[in-house]
């Protein structure tokens, strides 16, 4: 048996897809469930001080192969988005929406195929809307919603907080107060979880 854990994430890193992958595994193997905590990582990049692997063009390239070969180590389902980077502002809003209605985990799953599965353009609003309808979700309220001041002071709240507690990218965990950092790091978190 193992303890649930923190699993800090926003949609815009192809790591974090990764990682989310391997956490949905966990959770069926284990009969738990691990606590999805929405930050915006360029907001946290902006608070700790860090460019985005984009932004590095030497190191987006080899984010790219890196990826890869990640997914394929693990056998994830994975394509590398061609519109990368992924603005999340707006999804990561709507993750906090979809937990008051309560089906994040669905909307979190579907976000997170679309970009990093299907290649689909989050960039784009209207694919975004045609996802939504996909979930059944009004996209016109749904997103009104999203924009509302409470939602944003909220995710702003979130990234701040996580900022706080010493997390700086994403994907990111913390259990038993330490904090592991990194898709590959989820061996560490689950040997933690286990004490």
């Amino acid at each position: 048996m193992i303890k649930t854990f923190e699993f800090y994430f926003d949609f815009s890193s192809p790591y974090t897809y990764l990682a989310h992958k391997q956490i949905r595994k966990i959770e069926k193997e284990n009969s738990i469930k691990i606590k999805y905590m929405p930050i915006l990582l360029g907001g946290l990049f902006k608070l700790a001080g860090i460019k985005a692997n984009a932004d590095i063009p030497t190191k987006g390239k080899y984010m790219i192969k890196d990826c890869k070969l990640f997914a394929e180590k693990h056998n994830i389902t994975f394509k590398f988005n061609s519109y990368f980077p992924i603005l999340s502002l707006n999804l990561m809003r709507s993750v906090l929406v979809a937990e008051k209605k309560g089906f994040a985990q669905n909307f979190i799953d579907k976000v997170f195929d679309a970009a990093w599965i299907d290649g689909l353009n989050l960039n784009d609003s209207s694919i975004i809307e045609k996802l939504m309808k996909n979930l059944d979700i009004n996209p016109r309220s749904f997103l009104l919603e999203s924009g509302e001041n409470q939602i944003k002071e909220d995710l702003k709240k979130r990234t701040e907080d996580a900022f706080s507690k010493g997390i700086f990218g994403a994907p990111s965990f913390i259990i038993n107060n330490k904090i592991f950092w990194g898709q590959d790091r989820l061996e560490f978190v689950l040997k933690e979880a286990k004490k």
